[in-house]
């Protein structure tokens, strides 16, 4: 009993501890306090955007109490002896994590205002490309930079030659006293670290979200929360179910391929769910060249022919000459995701884009695999280096035959070198000369620009710039803008021109970000196809999705083709059946069938929108089988890439 009594003031030895919390909330809410002050107009547009202040203590604690745990469990468990050599051990533990607290946090403004939304799995996955992300930070945000730089080194010194003091262990206590202490003190661990006692499951990133705006409740949480259970979620990457909800495989396949323009009759191979024949609508003695041209980062509101900036003269006069796509969606905010869409045709799921999977780096389908076992000869043409975003070992394994990247350009052979590359301009003159070469082989190319890419570099004397600074996101898409007319410029000379389909489709948009969840003015990408029998000047004004355009191209190259390919051949779509998107913002996802959108996020209900204008979004009753059909478009891309189902049958 006495031993009991006692017990409250045998706690001194976990002062350390107390102190982490103390000082961790601090960081935390001295961060979100800033934060919302940067971005007051944006957060307070949010009804009861205060909530993130509470909701944000309570994320703090959780992320806190996980880091917590092992220091506390040693300072009960360790007899006292032990314990004072391994004061050094508990002191930089607690005071470097303290570190990457701040350092996530002074990496956060830059972030937010890039992306839209606090550091995740991006922010991980480009710490795997030094050299290139590391020169666009110093070019293109080199103040912030070296502001953050000094910012971390006060932070370091200040943090270690405090935690002598912070962390140091306080009187000893018995061993028997601190066993009895814990279970009160392993109650309060899986408390903190759950943050409810009635919830089957505990609380995670999902349970921030209160409000309809991503960027706002994204300050809820804290950045080293945010990479940390971005990380943690790859190990459900392959299962959608877990995020999503669950559905039986043949529903979902069934759901996806009635928006498909397929009869039942078209399906090939159960094997191979969405194999399917698609005969050609633009018959041809020989089968048509085709070339993608792939714009980095041009949304639909920097082109001039879509009611956006007048910053794409070439764009507008070329798109007159085939057929303009006024009303086309991409699939996602990151390059691999639009060359996922573009050249694969696959549907966006919660995983990272298959260009970077592991399952997807041989025998994966897409245009140059189906185009190759016709005959033609199939490239990819890049200004920077192919290993990034692992594009190189992606095409290499995938029916691409020719890789030319950077290390292929000697010096007399370009006109202007940045941190992403050689210029726009230097990229369709490699590609117009390998085009000549083929002479009558058919051949198919994918151009992927790279000019129009923070930090906005692009050679002198070109443009008249728009913005009086040269280096901005104007200038370089009127540049990128002038390298697509000198292509076309380049390519009318040549005989390949007259046998050849050509598109020019953006990758994303610059920025993605707005006030709902998801932002659908900023998925809205430019497109327009050149091609024999295309009559100019025609537009193509029904909603479609990025999916949609490899199976329209592979229409249009006259051959009647096998493919796994969801995206609807717009030529043969009937027109009553109405247009289709998909689009996913992080790890939120949308499925729009005309003016309808169901928004699916990991572990919430879904939620229904009716869209009058890409702005203006209404809140309605959720349609189930909408919803449904949603959901089984993501089933069934995570079934077939888990399964590798998304592929051509072996020869």
């Amino acid at each position: 009993m006495k031993l009991l009594k006692e017990l409250p003031g045998k706690t001194t030895f976990l002062k350390p501890i107390l102190k982490f919390y103390i000082i961790g909330l601090s960081i935390t809410t001295i961060s979100r306090i800033f934060l919302t002050l940067i971005f007051w107009e944006r957060v307070t547009a949010t009804a009861n955007f205060w909530h993130l202040f509470f909701i944000g203590i309570r994320m703090d604690i959780i992320l806190l109490t996980y880091i917590a745990s092992l220091p506390t469990i040693l300072l009960i468990f360790l007899p006292n002896p032990i314990l004072k050599k391994l004061n050094g051990f508990i002191r930089y533990f607690l005071a470097i994590c303290l570190f990457f607290l701040v350092f996530m946090e002074i990496a956060t403004p830059t972030f937010l205002l890039q992306y839209d939304t606090r550091p995740n799995r991006l922010f991980v996955e480009y710490l795997l490309y030094p050299k290139e992300v590391s020169n666009m930070l110093v070019k293109g945000f080199g103040l912030q930079l070296l502001l953050a730089f000094i910012a971390l080194v006060f932070a370091a010194v200040f943090l270690f030659k405090r935690s002598k003091r912070w962390f140091c262990l306080g009187e000893e206590v018995p061993y028997t006293s601190k066993l009895l202490l814990f279970p009160i003190v392993g109650f309060l661990l899986f408390w903190g670290a759950r943050s409810s006692l009635t919830s089957v499951r505990p609380i995670n990133a999902s349970n921030a979200i209160f409000s309809k705006d991503q960027f706002t409740n994204s300050l809820a949480l804290s950045s080293l929360y945010t990479v940390s259970f971005a990380v943690y979620s790859l190990k459900n990457e392959e299962d959608s179910s877990k995020m999503y909800g669950k559905m039986d495989e043949k529903e979902a396949i069934d759901r996806t391929r009635k928006y498909m323009s397929t009869v039942p009759s078209d399906f090939t191979n159960s094997e191979i769910p969405l194999l399917h024949k698609q005969k050609s609508t633009h018959k041809t003695d020989k089968p048509y060249n085709l070339v993608i041209f792939l714009q980095e980062s041009l949304g639909a509101e920097y082109v001039g022919c879509l009611n956006g900036l007048p910053l794409t003269p070439n764009i507008d006069k070329l798109s007159k000459e085939g057929m303009l796509f006024t009303n086309l969606y991409c699939t996602g905010t990151r390059s691999v995701r639009g060359i996922e869409a573009v050249v694969t045709g696959f549907l966006p799921t919660p995983s990272r884009s298959v260009v970077k999977l592991g399952k997807a780096q041989n025998g994966f389908f897409t245009l140059a695999d189906v185009l190759g076992r016709k005959g033609y000869e199939t490239s990819f043409i890049y200004g920077g280096f192919s290993n990034f975003d692992n594009m190189a070992s992606f095409f290499n394994g995938n029916g691409f035959k020719k890789i030319i990247d950077e290390n292929d350009f000697k010096k007399d052979e370009y006109a202007f070198k940045g941190v992403w590359g050689v210029s726009d301009e230097d990229l369709v003159a490699k590609a117009n000369d390998l085009y000549k070469s083929y002479g009558d082989t058919p051949f198919f190319s994918l151009m992927f620009s790279s000019s129009n890419h923070t930090p906005f570099e692009f050679p002198d004397g070109r443009i008249e710039l728009y913005d009086k600074e040269k280096n901005t996101v104007n200038n370089a898409i009127k540049y990128a803008d002038y390298a697509i007319g000198k292509f076309f410029e380049m390519a009318k000379k040549e005989a390949y021109y007259d046998n050849t389909v050509f598109v020019v489709i953006a990758d994303h948009n610059t920025r993605t970000y707005g006030k709902n969840l998801i932002p659908v003015h900023k998925f809205h990408i430019p497109a327009f196809i050149i091609a024999p029998g295309i009559e100019g000047g025609v537009n193509y004004e029904k909603l479609c999705s990025q999916i949609d355009i490899p199976p329209t191209l592979l229409d249009l190259t006259g051959l009647d083709i096998q493919t796994p390919m969801p995206g609807r051949n717009l030529f043969d779509l009937k027109d009553d059946v109405p247009g289709r998107a998909v689009m996913q913002f992080h790890t939120t996802n949308a499925f729009r069938v005309g003016n309808e959108m169901v928004v699916l996020q990991p572990n919430k209900e879904p939620v229904q929108f009716e869209i009058n204008g890409d702005e203006n979004l209404k809140e309605k009753q959720v349609d189930p089988e909408l919803a449904k059909d949603a959901l089984g478009h993501i089933i069934t891309a995570s079934s077939m890439y888990k399964k590798g189902t998304y592929k051509l049958p072996e020869n």
